[in-house]
């Protein structure tokens, strides 16, 4: 009897040593510091555009930061991952362990911001904020902005092609994870996730970024596994945050907000109703700025962040 009780114990310490070693993750800074903990976006994508741009020095101006790769994304591949919210919620419970976090400021980036507010909302004890950066209130609101836009931009160019297959997007279901992934196609197309005139500091940055091997390698590509896997488990497509984000504010987490005036995933209509969430005071809406807002803009957000969690 005691022989199987060890094996089995052996047993689960080696799953959850293989588990935690699926995961990649990294620090920057002082473990004494504010601990901040950035979210990814995608489905799809992983952390190596922030890990390298911004979080040295993040940690430089008084945080402890985390960046990690989800599940079966990025530089934490596995086969068997199910692509459901719990486990993403499991995986960052297992994130706060190793780092020995009992509350940290969650960052949520794009989709990151979907699985931020979602944590928040299950877990507020373990949130000391939230600070959204360039994420969704609603996906299906995002996705006729970037056809919106995108139709005007062929127009202007008198581009029949194009404008055809708008046409054809239009038609299509508006839930499935095709129309999702032509609209990004789209937004990516027409330049909607970047500056019209990029910064001298962005410009730096996102040439460093394009010279370092491990982005060059890793850091644009993107996964089918894991979109087709949160669609067909979770119709991440069809989330609309709203109600989620007023029942965190209600559990007293502070949520704030970073976005920029050039995002073209984002219309107007979307962000006012954002900002009236979340609180003018909260929120900074920033020109010259699109999608990557700790890259367009990246002294305002770090000095955003240490006003606001500081």
């Amino acid at each position: 009897m005691m022989k199987k009780t060890i094996i089995l114990v052996a047993f689960i310490l080696t799953t959850i040593i293989a588990d935690s070693q699926s995961i990649y993750s990294k620090a920057f800074g002082d473990p004494t510091n504010e601990p901040l903990i950035y979210l990814h976006g995608g489905p799809g994508y992983n952390s190596i555009g922030f890990e390298i741009s911004t979080a040295k020095r993040l940690s430089e101006n008084g945080f402890y930061v985390i960046v990690y790769d989800r599940r079966g994304e990025g530089r934490s591949p596995d086969q068997n991952a199910k692509f459901t919210f719990q486990e993403t919620y499991d995986d960052l419970d297992a994130i706060y362990k190793k780092y020995n976090l009992d509350n940290a400021t969650l960052i949520g980036h794009s989709f990151g911001g979907v699985i931020g507010t979602l944590y928040t909302e299950k877990y507020p004890e373990k949130i000391k904020s939230l600070v959204l950066v360039a994420a969704p209130l609603s996906l299906q609101e995002t996705f006729s902005t970037i056809i919106k836009s995108s139709k005007s931009i062929y127009e202007n160019k008198k581009d029949s092609i194009n404008l055809m297959y708008i046409g054809m997007l239009e038609k299509m279901d508006k839930y499935s994870l095709e129309y999702s992934s032509y609209s990004f196609g789209h937004a990516m197309q027409n330049g909607l996730y970047t500056p019209k005139a990029p910064s001298k500091e962005a410009l730096v940055i996102y040439t460093k970024l394009k010279t370092n091997p491990l982005f060059v390698a890793k850091g644009a590509t993107m996964t089918f596994q894991a979109p087709k896997g949160f669609w067909e488990n979770e119709n991440y497509t069809s989330i609309d945050l709203t109600q989620d984000l007023n029942d965190v504010l209600k559990n007293k987490t502070q949520v704030f907000g970073l976005y920029g005036t050039e995002d073209g995933l984002y219309s107007e209509e979307q962000i006012m109703k954002l900002k009236n969430i979340i609180s003018k005071h909260n929120f900074k809406y920033m020109d010259n700025c699109s999608h990557n807002v700790f890259i367009d803009q990246q002294d305002q957000f770090i000095d955003s962040l240490k006003a606001w969690i500081l």
